[in-house]
């Protein structure tokens, strides 16, 4: 059956994902939308540069009319924050992503976004979950997608346009046509180039892209902008004497940076970084958001900047239901996603490569630089995160471990125990330690954050001999 997960439904191709349980989620979905008055809307499909994701959205879309709906379809690959941007800017209640975002190459998947342009929170998606138990496979009604377009029922177009020019209001674009800063960019096979080319061009910024031919492997690598997978980039920024490096993830939601130096930057940095140049720089008042497994250097930059920050369990739906429900300025996540006040609710590694370009050019400073100014006032955090796959049998086996036998490691000094989302241990001098299962992933997470590497290694290790991992 179909379980949606912290970032929607994703499963391994010709595996979970078949073109029959796309029909199932399509028509499971249409029930839904029937049930709330939705009958006959539009609704936006989009795709990414996955094997098969472009069939997939046509699949889609036939049940989708078949059912009473219209459908536009975004007529190329795409970035999931565009699919985000045009549900919200056409008011629709609904929208789909196929994409399994930073899955290995033989996962693909659909996002499910709401009104707004938001990620379907738990309660829709269990109600999506719900509609489709009762469906017979036999009997979901579709409209081949030649003849849905035929007859109007699907309209291709492309938002591109729209989607780049509402990030380039909200940046100051004059301050980076001065600067003229040399950028690398790895879209690392997937969908941002040419959102990111065009901004940054518009810009005047001299780019420089790797990485941008279209490959269902990803060149045989993950998907996923991190110090591993990004040595190539690494080595380029140096080598061409770039000011910045900048990666996206396989549908650019998420980013990651390379500093001038050549240094990976860890979001957890990335996500201070950008909070600390809109309240310092750029004068915006504020609360701001992480999820359980982000730094807490976030929490002493808010304090310190007379804010607060809030903490809430991983899955961006809830960073975006917290920034909504506090007005905060940036919300963000330790794998790279991040959201900004004042654009879509979701998280956008375009907008956020375009800020973070802003931010060089207006403190006039290099990322190293503007660090070091926020550590010299706020100290720094070691933070350490490790994964481990597990078997069906296996993550049964520590879940009863974990939250029927409540285990936790013996370790002096804990404060207090959350079990929102997996068990984090909280300690009195303000560092900890949490083990998680991934919510997109067969893996058992593990992150810890303290003054020291050696204290934050050890909590690690505690997990992992309690476990026997």
């Amino acid at each position: 059956m179909i379980h949606f997960g912290t970032g929607g439904w994703r499963a391994i191709i010709a595996d979970g994902f078949t073109k029959e349980n796309l029909r199932l989620l399509a028509a499971g979905l249409c029930r839904l939308m029937d049930s709330e008055g939705h009958h006959g809307a539009e609704l936006c499909v989009g795709y990414d540069r996955r094997f098969l994701s472009k069939e997939s959205a046509h699949w889609l879309a036939e049940v989708l009319t078949g059912n009473g709906y219209r459908v536009l379809m975004i007529d190329r690959s795409s970035p999931t924050p565009l699919i985000m941007f045009t549900v919200k800017t056409h008011n629709m209640p609904y929208g789909l992503m196929v994409t399994a975002s930073h899955n290995p190459a033989v996962y693909n998947g659909v996002k499910v976004f709401t009104a707004g342009g938001r990620d379907a929170d738990v309660s829709v998606t269990k109600k999506i979950e719900e509609q489709i138990a009762g469906i017979d496979p036999d009997a979901i009604r579709s409209v081949p997608y030649e003849e849905a377009l035929a007859q109007g029922l699907v309209r291709e177009d492309n938002t591109a346009n729209d989607y780049i020019d509402s990030i380039l209001a909200l940046v100051d674009t004059d301050a980076i046509k001065k600067a003229r800063l040399k950028i690398a960019l790895d879209p690392m096979y997937g969908v941002s180039q040419t959102s990111l080319r065009t901004i940054l061009g518009t810009c005047r910024c001299d780019l420089e892209v790797i990485h941008d031919r279209h490959d269902t492997l990803f060149g045989g690598k993950l998907p996923a902008p991190n110090a591993a997978t990004l040595t190539t980039l690494s080595h380029y920024v140096v080598d061409r004497h770039c000011d910045l490096g900048v990666a996206t993830d396989g549908d650019a939601d998420r980013l990651g940076v390379i500093d001038e130096k050549g240094g990976f930057i860890h979001p957890n940095t990335l996500l201070v970084l950008l909070y600390y140049y809109l309240v310092k720089y750029r004068g915006w008042n504020g609360p701001c958001v992480r999820n359980n497994s982000t730094t807490h250097l976030l929490d002493r930059v808010a304090a310190g900047l007379g804010q607060q920050c809030y903490e809430v369990p991983v899955g961006f739906k809830h960073i975006s239901a917290k920034m909504s429900e506090t007005g905060a300025i940036i919300g963000g996540e330790s794998s790279g996603g991040l959201a900004v006040r004042g654009h879509i609710s979701g998280k956008d590694g375009i907008y956020a490569a375009t800020l973070l370009t802003e931010m060089l050019a207006v403190t006039g400073k290099s990322i190293s630089a503007l660090y070091k100014e926020i550590t010299d006032q706020y100290g720094e955090l070691v933070y350490r995160e490790a994964d481990f796959r597990m078997t069906p049998a296996r993550k049964a086996e520590l879940q009863k471990l974990l939250f029927e036998d409540r285990l936790t490691p013996a370790l002096e000094g804990v404060a207090r125990i959350n079990r929102e989302d997996g068990v984090k241990l909280y300690f009195e001098d303000g560092s900890w330690v949490i083990c998680r299962f991934s919510g997109t992933e067969p893996l058992l997470r593990m992150a810890a954050e303290a003054e020291s590497a050696e204290r934050a290694d050890q909590y690690i290790a505690a997990w992992k001999d309690l476990l026997g991992l």
